[in-house]
């Protein structure tokens, strides 16, 4: 989700230098600009991880991190909110923040949202910082329409470092599975993808690790295991890992097990930052891309070689 130093771009180089890619099953066509945040402001605004939700009302909103340039990590208060018809929409339109840090319960910065809708309900994971970045806080906030936001009683969710972030959710089985960066010891390490479950969305069990970036693959900020993203194919689950190979590069790996991605497995690499899949109601495949000096939000066809069957 973010680089913070330059040793990070180093270590991003050696990591994708590592991974011998496979066939590639996994790729993207051409990124179209549907959104940019700086519409009606006075200078250039970003937006870097982010999600898409439909709404009871058919339409699609999306949420992110926003702040003016430059990039300022530590000062993104806000959560961007734009709403369109219809994903291909051009533009989307600009809404007012979803949702703005709340200093009281020691937030000290929003990023990295993920919206899941369960029986009527939309459950917006997001991470709210902490003054200790190795007891970093994973936040949940409740919405019935995608407007109004109320924050879960049980907050923090799920405490982790070095700067655990970037929650992504998705049902497995009987359960709810959170995936999101950190390292292998909350104090530094190897950077990792951690995973916890739940039955409920508001309670979550221990940590353990999906994806380990091996050998020199270690630090505390920044790191190749960010915007972790899973999405379930017939029989495997493919991981959307990134920044890799630069700070505009996403890696997916394939796997038949949902708790367990390695590096021989790269299917694919999308020329994309904090990557997003979407599927249209028509059932067609879309990822998104984003970022520091990106200029806004893109999205490009997503095309899978795998021999599964989409059906809408």
């Amino acid at each position: 989700m973010r680089l913070m130093f330059p040793c990070i771009i180093i270590l991003l180089l050696l990591s994708a230098g590592a991974t011998t890619a496979s066939e590639d099953l996994v790729s993207a066509g051409e990124f179209v600009k549907i959104y940019d945040p700086s519409v009606g402001e006075k200078q250039p605004w970003y937006i870097n991880d982010h999600c898409f939700a439909r709404g009871p009302d058919g339409a699609w909103s999306l949420f992110g991190i926003t702040h003016a340039e430059p990039a300022d990590p530590l000062d993104e208060d806000n959560f961007a909110h734009a709403v369109a018809m219809s994903l291909s929409q051009k533009p989307w339109d600009k809404k007012p923040f979803a949702l703005t840090v709340d200093p009281s319960i020691e937030e000290t910065h929003l990023w990295a949202p993920c919206v899941v809708s369960y029986k009527g309900t939309y459950y917006m994971f997001y991470c709210a910082g902490g003054a200790d970045s190795t007891k970093y806080k994973i936040h949940l906030a409740t919405s019935t329409d995608l407007y109004a936001w109320k924050r879960h009683p049980k907050n923090p969710v799920v405490v982790d470092g070095w700067d655990a972030r970037d929650p992504f959710v998705l049902r497995v089985g009987d359960k709810w599975v959170m995936y999101y960066t950190a390292t292998s010891d909350p104090g530094g390490g190897n950077h990792i993808v951690a995973y916890r479950t739940s039955k409920d969305l508001s309670t979550w069990g221990e940590r353990h690790t999906a994806f380990a970036e091996p050998g020199e693959g270690k630090g505390t900020y920044g790191g190749p295991c960010e915007s972790p993203f899973v999405v379930k194919r017939g029989k495997c689950y493919y991981l959307f890992l990134g920044p890799r190979g630069g700070y505009r590069g996403t890696d997916v790996f394939r796997s038949k097990d949902p708790f367990h991605w390695d590096l021989r497995n790269r299917v694919g690499h999308i020329n994309a930052h904090a990557a997003e899949v979407i599927r249209d109601t028509d059932g067609k495949w879309y990822v998104s891309h984003c970022g520091w000096g990106q200029g806004g939000v893109y999205l490009a066809p997503l095309y899978w070689k795998d021999g599964v069957e989409d059906k809408p």
